[in-house]
């Protein structure tokens, strides 16, 4: 008896389950919802929190900070030193959330990171529901929406969202384009596209030349490429209207590229392509450098908690390359990752706008029962499902202890909480329930989320060392000093103490700075303090210890102890 109501209340909950999915399904609203709700979970604990990240978030968010203040909304520049390296979109979009902030009266505006971060949620919200979009050229609702939640708990995704930089919003671009792509490949001989698709083309193509230069040409132009060779025929790409969309595309871009050549006399493009662009192809850009291979290791990694059933599902494209939904997404994917793979700079974050088509195909294997324990290996390697959200958990409890000499008490039990969700998925995947398993384990993307930004960063103290040295310099106890740094170089303390911040190179440089008059402080790293001390007693001058900062430089690896010297007080 027991075990008969026990089977009827099963019954009524599965019934009650796919009731409400139904309902879901029905609308493209309602899944979008959904969605949006997933994405915020997964993308705002830690976003207003989290501290600016080195080095090129606060590059980006000074750069845009330094626009506010000349007001020059043309030229791109930190400090006195001009950032001729990407386009001007992500300024544009940061100093307009920025003085809507101000305008709203946020305390401290210009120096409120999360403010700069807010176009990067947008496009990492943009990129989610894009990804919806697109894979709609390819599947059925509830598909495109488990492709699109892929996405929203992707981690390369979720740390993009949170960075006031270029690579959320370039790959929103690129999502549309790709979308808008797709169908022009997959509806050819079907006629006229509908107009909002060209609109999302052509308009995605657009801003993500204005945010990321060319690299998003190559996107486009190797799949078209590839899919035209294949075709032995380029009369598909006309139903985009490239003579209208190049034209608007033309009109769009080019007013910013004439204005940055005539007020940089050219050296914008000697930097942007001479350096940035052809240093990364060449061998200039050699701290960055990876061999081959490099994003198909870090993958497992970055797609989590979808990268090992991607996996699994590779010898599915293999076996369905000559189906068309399939052929364009591995001509969306293959020609760019390879060029990736090939140039010698390597970023993690380089190949995020191919993941949609690599969680379409995911998906196309998943709803066709292609993956599952059945397959060669797959119970074991299934077992990276927990892996990621156990080895973070076990790492950020190191580093604090290793760091800061404590455990990171509030984020612990979230952190476990997403370990055993990880671990049930797992469980589910190997009984052969995979649709329980995808759910199950963008639960544990969400506990991973709150544990990881939300929680866990709060307790590394020793790597907030810029937040705690502004905070030093505000509390200094007079108004506008003179501020300058020995040894110390993170352009977060420029964006956090201002433009003004002096980059000096010397103990007596710094020592001459401090008899420059008023009020006036100098960080100084301990490694240059005993010849700032001997030239301060050469002067005849007693500056006053502040404080001290102890702390670890997570780019450079080193652990630091930095003095703060006042006078003028």
């Amino acid at each position: 008896m027991d075990g008969h109501v026990a089977h009827q209340r099963s019954s009524w909950r599965h019934f009650h389950v796919a009731r409400l999915a139904s309902a879901a399904e029905r609308s493209h609203a309602r899944l979008c919802l959904i969605l949006v709700l997933l994405s915020l979970a997964c993308f705002l604990p830690g976003f207003t929190s989290l501290h600016p990240m080195d080095r090129d978030e606060p590059r980006y968010a000074q750069a845009s900070k330094q626009m506010l203040e000349t007001g020059d909304l043309v030229d791109i520049r930190f400090q006195d030193e001009a950032r001729h390296k990407k386009p001007i979109g992500i300024y544009w979009l940061q100093t307009g959330t920025v003085a809507i902030g101000e305008a709203l009266g946020v305390p401290e505006a210009r120096t409120t990171i999360a403010l700069y971060r807010i176009p990067s949620l947008l496009g990492a919200l943009a990129a989610v529901l894009l990804t919806y979009w697109a894979a709609l050229a390819f599947l059925g609702r509830r598909g495109a929406f488990l492709a699109a939640a892929f996405m929203a708990t992707c981690i390369l995704l979720m740390v993009e969202a949170r960075l006031a930089k270029t690579d959320a919003a370039l790959a929103a671009c690129a999502i549309a384009t790709m979308g808008g792509l797709a169908r022009a490949y997959l509806g050819r001989g079907a006629g006229i596209l509908p107009r909002r698709t060209l609109v999302v083309f052509w308009v995605g193509l657009a801003a993500g030349i204005l945010i990321k230069g060319p690299l998003i040409l190559m996107f486009v132009g190797l799949s078209a490429a590839s899919l035209t060779w294949r075709e032995r025929s380029a009369r598909w790409l006309l139903t985009l209207r490239p003579l209208y969309g190049g034209l608007l595309t033309v009109l769009v871009v080019l007013p910013w590229f004439v204005a940055i050549a005539l007020k940089s006399g050219g050296a914008f493009y000697a930097e942007a392509v001479g350096h940035d662009m052809l240093g990364k192809v060449g061998t200039a850009q050699t701290y960055h450098w990876a061999p081959p291979g490099y994003y198909l290791l870090a993958f497992f990694a970055t797609f989590w908690p979808g990268a090992i059933l991607a996996a699994i599902a590779v010898p599915f494209a293999w076996i369905h390359r000559r189906d068309e939904p399939v052929t364009f997404a591995i001509a969306w994917i293959v020609p760019s990752w390879l060029i990736f793979e090939l140039v010698p700079t390597k970023l993690p974050h380089y190949v995020l706008p191919l993941y949609p088509a690599i969680a379409i195909v995911t998906v196309m294997a998943i709803s066709r029962h292609f993956v599952g324990p059945h397959r060669p290996l797959a119970k074991v390697a299934a077992v990276l499902i927990a892996l990621i959200p156990v080895g973070l958990t076990v790492g950020i409890a190191v580093a604090a202890w290793t760091l800061d000499g404590t455990l990171p008490y509030r984020a612990l039990p979230v952190l476990i909480l997403s370990s055993l969700a990880a671990l049930y998925a797992w469980w589910l995947f190997v009984r052969n329930q995979v649709l329980k398993c995808v759910w199950a384990s963008f639960g544990a993307a969400m506990l991973l989320s709150v544990g990881v930004f939300g929680l866990g960063q709060l307790d590394l103290r020793s790597l907030k060392v810029s937040p705690r040295l502004a905070e030093v310099a505000r509390n200094l106890g007079c108004t506008s000093p003179r501020i300058a740094t020995l040894g110390y170089r993170e352009p977060s303390l420029v964006f956090l103490t201002g433009t003004g911040l002096e980059m000096l190179e010397s103990g007596p440089e710094a020592a001459a700075f401090l008899q420059g008059g008023g009020c006036r402080l100098v960080f100084v790293e301990k490694r240059f303090e005993d010849e700032f001390r001997a030239e301060n007693e050469r002067l005849g001058q007693k500056p006053v210890l502040s404080t001290r900062v102890a702390g670890f430089n997570i780019n450079s690896g080193r652990r630091l102890d930095i003095g703060a010297y006042a006078v003028g007080l």
